[in-house]
């Protein structure tokens, strides 16, 4: 089956043109429906009390929020306009932020706005070894609330929502709602170290390909790799600079103690942009590899027909002495003037097959 390039992510400009002439803040979702129907979950707790829930109906859990504790709201669909409208109007959340929420094509950055902090970032996930799906995902960070916004059901964060169910004592469960926001976003940061891994194999195995059999198929593959790792740099780069700027404690929902977990967090920020750097001068690499390994084979071929056509020179000469049918030529009479002609060629041929092994062109 031959090659095909792989769906990525790639921000798509004409979806733009929906808010074209719309006044700024107006809500319009700009993605693509990824889920049949928008569901709204609740966690919160506190040392002692934890309390799950999820409806279609935002205004079933915006009531069970307790100021007295740590009270997350995710939302799981993103193309219900109604639905963000009414959680944006609850907790006065300005439309401009809103208008970002729902454009999965946002660059990842933090904003500080009065009574909460706006945040986004790109989720990635590998379905297939050579396909990694983005996500958009957003977070309102307040006083005593954290709001997420997923494009789709299901997300990387099962593994901390079973800790914060089974384990009372667990860090989550006795700090703020910050400490909470915090490990949302480092599990993000981490789950790239998973692509980062993929990558590498695919650069190992694009390495090996290049090496010993480069196709067309193999170029297509390198030019969606490089495809991939420019996205990738636009979807992580941004971050660094954002969490940059939550790390050297700017922001007054992010307590002191939460700030040095964000310091770690961006320097996995910056190990994994130099990682990506790395296997992108490798990819220009491997162009640089398969370009050469190509033009080997064909010089292989060409000094292959060169020998050939340069063997049977003198052989052609010879024949074509012979052939001019000139009526007196001495050679014609000879009772063994061909044996002669075609032993001369052999002796012609096989010394010349010497000649080139002595000076190793063959």
């Amino acid at each position: 089956m031959p090659f095909q390039l792989p769906k990525i992510g790639i921000p798509s400009f004409v979806s733009k043109t929906k808010t074209a002439g719309l006044p700024p803040g107006q809500l319009v979702h700009l993605g693509e429906k990824l889920t049949d129907k928008s569901i709204v979950e609740f966690i919160n707790y506190d040392k002692t009390n934890f309390h799950e829930a999820s409806s279609e109906q935002p205004t079933e859990i915006l009531t069970q929020i307790d100021p007295k504790k740590v009270n997350w709201i995710n939302i799981d669909g993103l193309h219900n306009i109604n639905l963000i409208k009414s959680v944006g109007d609850h907790f006065d959340i300005h439309p401009l932020v809103l208008e970002d929420i729902l454009n999965p094509d946002q660059r990842p950055k933090v904003e500080d706005y009065e009574n909460f902090l706006f945040f986004t970032v790109k989720t990635l996930n590998t379905l297939k070894p050579d396909d990694i799906v983005y996500e958009q995902m957003s977070f309102i960070l307040g006083k005593d609330f954290l709001i997420s916004f997923q494009e789709k059901e299901g997300d990387l964060f099962d593994g901390l929502r079973t800790r914060l169910r089974s384990d009372p004592n667990s860090k989550a469960r006795v700090r703020d709602v910050d400490y909470l926001f915090y490990r949302l976003i480092d599990t993000i940061v981490d789950s790239y170290y998973l692509i980062i891994e993929n990558l590498g194999e695919r650069i190992e195995d694009l390495e090996d390909e290049v090496y010993l059999d480069p196709t067309n198929d193999t170029l297509k593959k390198i030019q969606a790799l490089k495809k991939e790792l420019i996205f990738l740099r636009k979807s992580v780069y941004p971050l660094r600079e954002a969490i940059s700027k939550i790390s050297k404690d700017e922001y007054d929902f992010v307590n002191k103690e939460t700030v040095r977990f964000f310091s770690d967090v961006y320097d996995h920020t910056i190990h994994i942009i130099e990682t990506f750097e790395t296997y992108r001068d490798l990819t220009t690499g491997l162009m640089d590899m398969y370009m050469t390994s190509i033009s080997n084979k064909m010089n292989e071929v060409m000094k292959v027909l060169t020998i050939i056509a340069t063997i049977f020179i003198p052989l052609t000469f010879i024949a074509g002495i012979y052939g001019m049918n000139f009526q007196y030529m001495p050679e014609l009479t000879w009772k063994y003037g061909y044996f002669y002609a075609l032993g001369a060629m052999g002796i012609i041929f096989i010394g010349m097959l010497f000649y080139f092994k002595k000076k190793k062109w063959l």
